[in-house]
């Protein structure tokens, strides 16, 4: 399964190497990340990862297709 998850404000480059499977680009006021979920566990450890980095988490999505 591959998400989109959208925090408010432009992550750092630091920052955004906190979640090394995942892609990033900033638009606007927000940070879009992208890539592969494995499993449920791996879901709950993204969100933990986000809280525990103090970003506001904006949207998650499942993509269509994947």
């Amino acid at each position: 399964m591959h998400y989109e998850i959208r925090v408010e404000g432009h992550m750092s480059d630091t920052l955004a190497n906190a979640f090394p499977e995942f892609s990033h680009v900033v638009m606007a006021d927000q940070t879009v990340l992208f890539g592969p979920v494995v499993d449920e566990a791996h879901l709950y450890g993204l969100l933990a990862r986000l809280q525990s980095l103090g970003l506001h988490l904006v949207e998650m999505r499942r993509l269509p297709g994947h």
